[in-house]
């Protein structure tokens, strides 16, 4: 069953449980949906759960960049009155996250980040897609995951249709382009929160050296893996996903 999206003022939300808030960051590509695993599973264990849909498409083309989306994902936190918030992000929802976390520091108790940018340059995707080409996209789905039954018709639809809107396309290279410029190797070695780092050993977007370095960079991270797993985990594994991340939060006492 689809999570009801929540219209609230000019945001757009998945709300869930009670608790300790976790805020929920999605991808480029990634819809809200790519976190049924963790939605579901989480509110059931104290924690209140929200997924802001960002405005990755929706800010002026001048806005479109990393720094923009973090300052709105702190106007989404005081809108809801949240404070010492867990973040967790994948892909560019771990970058958001990350320079949120450098940025507004007290607002955050922690971070979990998955398949994150923020250091590898080429963590957008590499060949900027075709147009209309619809089985390239489908390959370029596909592999994202290390299992491509993963990449559904319902996800190569939504991709393909990105990238057939010309100014979404536009709006994407500028992103990319953005998630280079805000590079935070020297940022990382001077954020003291609490980081949990799950990966899968089989990212090809950013493969496992990355999580290797975020691991080195950041003071207070643990570094987590998942066998025969591509740049998505919550979606790939979110069984095992689950495990990993509510163990460290009970250790952590998060």
């Amino acid at each position: 069953m689809e999570d009801e999206i929540i219209k609230d003022g000019k945001f757009r939300y998945i709300e869930k449980g009670e608790g300790t808030p976790i805020i929920i960051l999605h991808g480029l590509m990634g819809g809200l949906s790519n976190f049924h695993g963790v939605t579901d599973h989480f509110p059931k264990k104290g924690y209140k759960v929200l997924v802001p849909e960002l405005p990755i498409y929706d800010m002026p083309m001048l806005k479109t960049n990393v720094k923009n989306f973090a300052k709105y994902l702190e106007k989404f936190i005081e809108y809801k009155g949240l404070k010492d918030v867990i973040l967790l992000g994948n892909s560019l929802g771990g970058h958001i996250g990350l320079l949120h976390t450098k940025l507004y520091p007290d607002m955050v108790k922690a971070l979990v980040i998955t398949g994150s940018s923020g250091l590898y340059e080429s963590a957008m995707g590499d060949g900027y897609p075709k147009r209309g080409d619809y089985e390239f996209i489908k390959k370029k789905a596909q592999d994202v995951f290390y299992n491509p039954e993963v990449a559904t018709k319902e996800i190569v639809d939504e991709v393909y249709a990105t990238v057939n809107d010309r100014m979404k396309l536009v709006k994407t290279l500028a992103i990319a382009k953005s998630a280079i410029r805000h590079n935070m190797s020297t940022d990382l070695p001077s954020m003291q929160t609490p980081t949990c780092i799950i990966w899968g050993e089989n990212d090809t977007v950013t493969p496992p050296d990355v999580a290797e370095l975020f691991h080195e960079l950041l003071p207070d991270s643990n570094l987590f893996w998942i066998k025969e797993c591509g740049h998505a985990p919550m979606m790939e594994h979110p069984e095992e996903f689950n495990t990993i991340l509510e163990k460290w939060l009970q250790e952590r006492n998060f």
